[in-house]
C-alpha cells in the first residue's frame, strides 16, 4: 500500500515539475523597439501612397532574433534594404537600422484640401509569433524630427504602441491554425493649413461662375452674351474639375470637390433659367417684368452660390 502511495505522490510531483517547466519555456521573450522619423514625403493621392524614411532600433537577449532578415512592415508597397548596425548594450544586443519604405495608405479625401490623414507603419517579426517575441515601445525615445519631418503639412499626436496582429491562417502548420503576431506601431495624425492650396485649385471654378454671372449684365434681348457666357463657364467648371480629380484617388464618397463643383454647375444652369425667362418676358412686351425677374434672378443665384459655399466649407473645417 505504501508503494502505490509513492508511486501516486511521485507522479503528482513529475507532473507539476513538467507543468512549470511549460509555463517557463512559453514566456515570451520581449523586445524593446523605437523609432525616429527622419521625414515624410512624396505624398501621392492618387497612387495611395507615401515614402517614409526612419531609424528603428530593437534592444533584445534572445540570439535567434535577426531582425535584418525577420523584419516585415506588412503595410508597405515596397522596402528598400535597410542599412544596419549591430552592437550591444548593457548586456543586450542592439540593432539599428535606417529604413526607406513606400507606404500604402486609403487616403480621406472627403474633405480635400482641408483634409487630415492618419500614419501607420506596422513593424512585425516574420518567424517569432507572440508565443516567442513580445514587443515594447520605446516611448521616451520614439519622435519625429520636428524641423524636416514633413513639408507643408503639420504633424500631431504622434506615438507608438505595441498591438497584435491576428491571421486566421496556420500558414500549411495544421497544428497550428490561428497565428496572433506582436507588432510595433509608429503612427501620426497629419494636417495641413490649406488655404493657399484651396484658393489654387478652386480659382478657376469660381472664376467659371463670375464669367457666367457676367451674362445678367446685358439686356434680356441679348441672345449671344446672355447664353454664350454661362455656357463657357460651363465648360471652364467642367474643366476644372477634371484636373483635380486627376490627382485625387477614386472614391464613391461625394467629397467637397465634387459638393463645391456640384454647386458651380447648378448655379450656372439656374443663370440660364433666369435669362430664359427674362427673354420669354421681353418678347412678350413685358419688359417691367423681364428687368425684375433678370435683377431679382441675378441676386438670388449669387447669393444662394455665396451661401451654400460657406456653409460647405465650414462643415469640412470643423
Amino acid at each position: 500500500m505504501l508503494r502505490y502511495l509513492f508511486v501516486f505522490c511521485f507522479t503528482l510531483m513529475a507532473i507539476a515539475v513538467r507543468g512549470q517547466d511549460d509555463s517557463v519555456r512559453h514566456v515570451p521573450d520581449t523586445v524593446k523597439v523605437g523609432a525616429y522619423v527622419i521625414s515624410v514625403h512624396d505624398i501621392n493621392f492618387h497612387d495611395k501612397e507615401y515614402t517614409i524614411r526612419f531609424w528603428l532600433w530593437f534592444v533584445y537577449d534572445n540570439a535567434r532574433f535577426d531582425f535584418s532578415k525577420q523584419l516585415d512592415i506588412p503595410n508597405a508597397k515596397e522596402i528598400e534594404p535597410p542599412e544596419i548596425i549591430v552592437d550591444s548594450v548593457d548586456g543586450k544586443a542592439w540593432a539599428i537600422m535606417k529604413m526607406k519604405c513606400v507606404m500604402k495608405e486609403s487616403w480621406d479625401v472627403q474633405d480635400f484640401p482641408f483634409d487630415r490623414q492618419h500614419l501607420r507603419v506596422q513593424i512585425e517579426n516574420t518567424v517569432f509569433d507572440k508565443r516567442s517575441l513580445i514587443f515594447v515601445p520605446d516611448l521616451k525615445g520614439s519622435r519625429f524630427d520636428e524641423k524636416e519631418a514633413i513639408d507643408g503639412w503639420t504633424i500631431h499626436d504622434f506615438h507608438v504602441e505595441s498591438r497584435e496582429n491576428d491571421y486566421e491562417t496556420g500558414f500549411g502548420d495544421a497544428s497550428n491554425p490561428y497565428q496572433v503576431f506582436s507588432t510595433f506601431n509608429v503612427e501620426m495624425n497629419i494636417e495641413r493649413n490649406a488655404w493657399g492650396l484651396f484658393m489654387k485649385i478652386f480659382i478657376g471654378m469660381y472664376i467659371a461662375f463670375l464669367i457666367a454671372i457676367v451674362s445678367f449684365t446685358p439686356h434680356p434681348s441679348e441672345l449671344e452674351p446672355r447664353f454664350g457666357l454661362p455656357v463657357g463657364g460651363l465648360f471652364a467648371a467642367v474643366g476644372n474639375k477634371y484636373i483635380i480629380d486627376s490627382v485625387l484617388p477614386e472614391s464613391s464618397l461625394f467629397t467637397l470637390v465634387d459638393t463645391l463643383h456640384a454647386f458651380t454647375f447648378f448655379a450656372i444652369f439656374m443663370t440660364l433659367v433666369v435669362s430664359a425667362i427674362s427673354l420669354k418676358c421681353h418678347d412678350n412686351n413685358k419688359l417691367d417684368l423681364a428687368m425684375r425677374v433678370n435683377r431679382e434672378g441675378s441676386r438670388i443665384v449669387v447669393v444662394l452660390y455665396v451661401v451654400a459655399n460657406l456653409v460647405a466649407i465650414g462643415l469640412a473645417l470643423r
